[in-house]
């Protein structure tokens, strides 16, 4: 009986416990506005030019593309890509990631890490 009351204890101290996340994020650093401001001016003198202003993957270049540029709003895509995975596209082009060899690569920005997190934001935003 004590054995039996011993492991229902140890049985439901264990279950009771808070449930640890498995893929937590790390939480999300300071905004910095020069940073955010940049990423804007990239995003529209860059990115626009294929992905286009709400980020459908209709801008101006598109047409002459292919494969045509990502579409930005497509939950599925959104949920299949990480964040890391999209930083390694805009650092290193589309071919690093075996996508289109069209994506160019920004290494102008390697030295700039918070205005490549907030192109990733960005990013992110068309799909929400």
């Amino acid at each position: 009986m004590l054995r039996s009351t011993l492991t229902l204890a140890l049985v439901l101290a264990v279950g009771c416990g808070t449930k640890k996340e498995e893929h937590q994020a790390p939480p999300a650093s300071p905004a910095n506005p020069a940073a955010e401001q940049e990423a804007q001016s990239v995003f529209h003198n860059l990115c626009i030019t294929c992905h286009g202003e709400s980020g459908k993957g209709d801008g101006i270049a598109a047409a002459n593309l292919d494969p045509k540029p990502r579409n930005y709003t497509d939950k599925a895509w959104q949920a299949s890509v990480t964040d890391d995975q999209i930083r390694q596209i805009i650092l290193n082009g589309g071919a690093s990631v075996g996508k289109s060899p069209v994506m160019p690569a920004s290494p102008q920005l390697k030295d700039k890490p918070e205005v490549v997190d907030a192109l990733v934001k960005i990013v992110r935003s068309f799909g929400a």
